[in-house]
């Protein structure tokens, strides 16, 4: 029976520093998990609530460890968002059920999995909790860096780094986890760059994986104007139909629940109440479309960026394996095309359109044009 740390993939430093906490040296009232995408930071986070309130410090056969890890502890409160951020209202209630004792004997644990999308507003509310806690509430933060967090909050947390794990190591967790066959697990450990649950997610989906090999093939056919343009409407059009696959059915289901509520269903009529709350619903279903729209566009970015490293890998003779073996023609056509300086300016091309969907909130369809001709060969 594997322990609670076992979901961790070439953290060994970390499982040991976490280990020792959860046995009661230096513990630390609030810590603050970070990491690249696709290390693990909420998985870490949940590994140590397990250990934390695990008579044992995480053995992953008990009542206390199964109940953490499922999700459904009384004194385990985990906050994500499908909004773009997190707003005061829901910090303050947060902090005001940190306050309360636990319903067990050991800690109220409040996992804030996103804590790099608190409003300003939220994250000073978050502080004082924090610079005050209670003697049994322990705080989780997780976030890709600590520049992400206010100074205010990082500096009155444990800090805990994860790393991004090697190919070899994701390959072998999903043979060994998931029963993948060695040569799939290989393909889709270098194709994820580490990110676990896009491993996984390839490894089991031969769609995900036929989307992914679109848009790696997409950098040498932009040859021309036309092309480019070709190649940002198809990302749009794709992350718009991925994002509408995954939230159609749950959209669908809020919609019920929200006439079940109010009674539409069974009195055949709308009461006062229903429409001001049908508008806040379809206002956080649009949210949420647009952040899993921007999610799966960011991730294609990321694949694109894989490419041109590749190709400058091959440009400069750099050893190893690359991330795009199977393209390993396609790529070495482009690194003959143009130099390692240009690729490096066809990168920082694509975290410019990165950084204007992401953080300018401009439209993708115009942000992904005006990238794809700056990496035009």
């Amino acid at each position: 029976m594997p322990d609670v740390w076992s979901s961790l993939v070439g953290q060994s430093a970390l499982v040991d520093l976490l280990s020792r906490a959860a046995g009661g040296h230096q513990m630390s009232h609030a810590w603050l998990f970070t990491g690249p995408p696709g290390s693990g930071r909420s998985n870490a986070a949940v590994a140590f609530a397990a250990a934390l309130q695990c008579p044992s410090g995480g053995c992953g056969e008990c009542h206390e460890c199964h109940t953490v890890l499922a999700g459904s502890h009384a004194d385990v409160t985990v906050t994500r968002t499908e909004k773009l951020s997190i707003g005061v209202d829901e910090v303050r209630e947060l902090v005001r059920h940190s306050a309360l004792a636990p319903v067990g004997r050991r800690w109220q644990i409040m996992i804030v999995e996103d804590a790099d999308r608190l409003t300003e507003q939220a994250a000073n509310a978050l502080l004082k909790s924090i610079e005050e806690p209670t003697d049994r509430t322990v705080w989780l933060l997780c976030a890709p860096t600590v520049e992400d967090v206010l100074p205010t909050i990082r500096s009155r947390c444990r800090l805990v780094v994860l790393s991004t794990p090697s190919p070899a190591e994701v390959a072998q967790y999903l043979v060994d986890r998931d029963g993948v066959e060695p040569a799939l697990a290989a393909y889709a450990a270098r194709a994820s760059q580490g990110h676990i649950g896009r491993a996984r997610g390839l490894a089991r989906d031969e769609d995900a994986r036929v989307r992914r090999n679109r848009i790696v093939a997409l950098p040498a056919r932009l040859t021309s104007m036309g092309a480019c343009l070709r190649a940002a409407t198809e990302i749009v059009d794709v992350s718009k139909a991925e994002a509408d696959a995954i939230t159609t059915v749950l959209d669908a289901k809020e919609k019920s629940d929200l006439d079940e509520v109010h009674g539409v269903v069974d009195r055949g009529r709308r009461p006062r109440s229903y429409a001001p709350a049908l508008r806040d619903l379809e206002k956080a279903q649009k949210t949420r479309a647009k952040r899993r729209q921007l999610d799966v566009i960011d991730r294609a970015l990321m694949d694109l960026v894989s490419v041109y490293r590749d190709v400058i890998a091959v440009a400069t003779g750099a050893p190893g394996q690359l991330v795009n073996e199977e393209l390993r023609d396609d790529i070495a056509e482009l690194a003959r095309r143009s130099s390692p300086e240009q690729h490096l300016h066809r990168i920082d091309a694509i975290f410019t359109a990165r950084e204007q969907l992401l953080e300018f909130n401009v439209p993708p369809q115009l942000a992904l044009e005006s990238m794809m001709m700056g990496l035009r060969v």
